[in-house]
């Protein structure tokens, strides 16, 4: 009992080490926000979500038990769910000390097969978890690359048929002053004053007009803001139920429900809060440079496919949604890094094996 509630929360701290920032990296890439108050509003609103989850996101306990992956008597040990809990937060864990963001969800599929093929004599039932969970995890990164792709330039469009500029401005101690960019790229003041490597690193793009009598830059913000909380609130939403599935399926253990609740979403705070700097500049800057429409449009494609996704019980890894918008904004923009694409995407043909490895490490031992 004591090994499970000590997975269970190792697993919740992993999880918040590297999903939570992912909610307003696009906040923190596109500099709308500092990094420190990007990881106030993402805490925040995994903490709401991680709440409201009991209430919306049921079905997703069943999708991560357990259940029809192996017979009802191995899920019925706890050894199969303390070995399936540390090798997913291990796996986790190990990515995010390299700054490479993972899926919670692959993690915990893989940890489920590897103890379960150990402790089921090497048997699987493989249908349940390919049509139930590994379609739509496979599916929503590609979903959500291409929606970010397609809206991209139809926002653009709209923002020019209203006549909002988008400027290069700088503040040089005279307020601020709009900045032209050169034929060869470089950036220089109205008068031809070609900036220096440090100004180029103070400026900024900003939208000129106004929406309803509303400065246009005003009202981009506040939705980047509030889609940001959004997104985050689906994360807590979507994550809360796969880390409770190992309590739940236990019968909580002995625990009073409210308290594994608050548990889980105290340790997905925290470990958000203290280690997930190095994820969040690998998707804040690493994968593609983004202004605020853009880091905007990727947020908005993000929650909306992570949310429907919670409602319906599908379980989509946030991880793979958002920087599959991301990714999206940087394949229509040119500005991808596809070295560190590459990356990341051999990081989750990995990540199931790896998981997969320590859990069957785990029940061997256990």
């Amino acid at each position: 009992m004591v090994l499970l509630l000590a997975a269970a929360l190792l697993l919740a701290w992993a999880n918040g080490s590297n999903d939570n920032f992912k909610a307003t990296a696009t906040l923190y890439g596109s500099g709308t926000v500092s990094f420190r108050r990007a990881l106030v509003i993402a805490t925040a609103a995994q903490i709401a979500g991680s709440l409201a989850s009991v209430f919306l996101a049921g079905t997703l306990l069943h999708a991560f038990s357990g259940h029809g992956l192996v017979p009802d008597e191995v899920v019925a040990d706890r050894a199969f769910l303390v070995s399936a809990g540390a090798g997913a937060a291990l796996s986790i864990l190990l990515a995010s000390r390299v700054g490479l963001p993972a899926s919670t969800s692959h993690s915990l599929i893989g940890a489920l097969i590897g103890a379960g093929l150990v402790l089921n004599g090497g048997q699987i039932e493989w249908g349940p978890m390919g049509t139930d969970v590994l379609i739509p995890l496979s599916v929503s990164p590609l979903i959500a690359l291409a929606a970010a792709g397609a809206l991209y330039p139809v926002a653009r469009a709209a923002r020019k048929a209203m006549g909002l500029q988008d400027w290069t401005l700088i503040d040089l101690g005279r307020g601020m002053q709009r900045v032209d960019t050169l034929a060869d790229g470089s950036l220089a003041l109205r008068d031809g004053r070609p900036l220096t490597e440090a100004e180029v690193g103070t400026c900024e793009r900003r939208y000129q007009g106004s929406i309803l009598g509303v400065p246009a830059q005003l009202l981009v913000d506040r939705a980047h803001a509030v889609s940001a909380f959004a997104l985050g609130f689906a994360r807590g939403l979507n994550d809360t139920p796969k880390v409770l599935a190992l309590l739940v399926t236990a019968g909580w253990s002995g625990l009073d429900p409210r308290f594994s609740l608050v548990a889980v979403a105290g340790a997905m705070a925290v470990g958000g809060l203290v280690y997930s700097r190095r994820v969040a500049e690998t998707l804040a800057h690493r994968i593609t440079g983004m202004n605020r429409g853009q880091g905007l449009t990727a947020n908005l494609v993000s929650s909306t496919l992570v949310i429907g996704a919670s409602l319906m019980g599908a379980p989509v890894s946030t991880t793979h949604v958002s920087t599959g918008a991301i990714f999206g904004i940087g394949m229509h923009t040119g500005s991808a890094d596809w070295r560190i694409v590459t990356g990341i995407v051999v990081s989750w043909v990995l990540l199931i094996p790896l998981a997969g490895a320590l859990a069957a490490g785990f029940a061997i031992a256990l």
